[in-house]
């Protein structure tokens, strides 16, 4: 449950602070005014932690959580003290910014809170599906299963991150080199040909004018250029980041060729394996797709969980729900109507996440063949742009010479 620092006055006018338990503020609020306390102040306590941590710090990478979680249950489940373990993992961690949060949260258990309330001060560093999991696992007494289970599941997120990275790291390469190329022809090699032309006073094609006026215009006006990419880029992140610029862009992705079935499949992983970690660690349903909404990392696809999530709330199945949200093939709706019958949704889930994760695996290996015409294609257009627009008025000149 949240928490919230306050200051307060009794009701002889003496200042009181401290910190409080509640859903939100005014929950906050009133539980004061149970405990005859007039609150002043109040405001959540992460918020208090957070602006601790210098906001130049690197994030904590998932590399790191993968290291903590695994830690985490050596650590747990040889009988070590949480207060102990988190003490010992905070004096040697290598990230200022975990190094803080867990000295943070060995603070909190000091004073007597439980550790999904310490941590969930620290959103920054361990998102709420993580909190949640460690919740599930104090309340059962199996800490140490929430741990492994969080350990395999980040393993196996960093794992198709790497994979996506390597597989689009060659197109990247090439797309950028091609715009390094663009720049250089613009701004040293055409102002080049463009000064012979003029000398000789050709009659210059309709393409080579279009290759010295582009020229001219990096030339010449590259700074309003600059400051046209550089405000475009502003424009476009800024909407981006706006809910609706967010919504249509995770959307947008879905559709890209050869991508987006790729990030799809990707997506589908991610949400059977949390969904699967989520039930098998004990999360009710409807709260536990909430959490996996947010796990998914895509506005598009977590509004259709959470579409899924108010029909189970409605009454309907788990399958029905999957297969009203258009988003799984017909084996996998099988796979969930099975486990869903004999009462393994988890081990069903998990056997989906792994169907899409082979899926995955295969089509980045074969994302560089599907790419690779779409880039040669744009080598062709400039080598052929080149051509018309440079070498043409030079073999015409070149006749014009044998001629005269």
């Amino acid at each position: 449950m949240p928490q919230f620092d306050y200051q307060a006055r009794t009701r002889e006018g003496a200042m009181q602070t401290g910190t409080v338990d509640a859903q939100d503020q005014s929950s906050a609020a009133q539980v004061l005014l149970n405990r005859d306390l007039v609150p002043i102040v109040i405001q959540a306590s992460a918020e208090k932690s957070q602006r601790r941590i210098a906001w130049f710090q690197p994030r904590v990478g998932l590399d790191e959580l993968v290291i903590f979680a695994r830690q985490m249950y050596s650590l747990t489940k040889s009988g070590i003290p949480i207060l102990r373990a988190i003490g010992g993992l905070a004096e040697s961690s290598s990230s200022i910014r975990m190094r803080e949060a867990l000295q943070d949260v060995v603070e909190h258990l000091e004073r007597g809170h439980s550790l999904s309330n310490a941590l969930h001060r620290h959103s920054r560093v361990f998102n709420s599906l993580f909190v949640s999991v460690v919740h599930v696992g104090e309340n059962t007494g199996r800490l140490d299963e929430a741990f492994r289970l969080l350990a395999q599941y980040l393993e196996r997120e960093q794992e198709t991150r790497k994979q996506i990275k390597a597989a689009t790291r060659y197109p990247m390469f090439v797309l950028i080199a091609i715009v390094l190329a663009l720049v250089i022809m613009n701004i040293w090699v055409i102002p080049t040909f463009a000064g012979m032309f003029a000398k000789l006073g050709a009659d210059l094609p309709t393409m080579t004018k279009i290759l010295i006026g582009m020229s001219n215009l990096f030339v010449h006006y590259w700074h309003w250029m600059l400051l046209a990419v550089t405000g475009g880029w502003f424009l476009l992140r800024r909407y981006l980041k706006s809910t609706q610029g967010a919504f249509n862009w995770d959307r947008y992705k879905l559709r890209l060729y050869a991508v987006g079935s790729i990030l799809r499949r990707s997506l589908l992983s991610r949400f059977a394996r949390s969904f699967a970690m989520m039930t098998r660690a004990g999360v009710p349903l409807t709260h536990a797709l909430n959490l996996v909404a947010d796990a998914v990392d895509n506005k598009y696809m977590a509004k259709q969980i959470i579409d899924m999530r108010r029909n189970i709330e409605k009454g309907e199945s788990l399958s029905r729900v999957c297969a009203g949200s258009k988003l799984f093939t017909p084996l996998v709706l099988q796979m969930i109507s099975v486990g869903e019958e004999t009462g393994r949704v988890d081990e069903l889930l998990t056997d989906v996440a792994e169907f899409y994760e082979r899926e995955v695996e295969y089509d980045l290996k074969s994302l560089t063949a599907k790419i690779e015409p779409i880039l040669i294609g744009i080598v062709a257009v400039m080598v052929l742009v080149l051509a018309l627009g440079i070498f043409t008025p030079m073999w015409d000149m070149a006749r014009a010479y044998r001629g005269g």
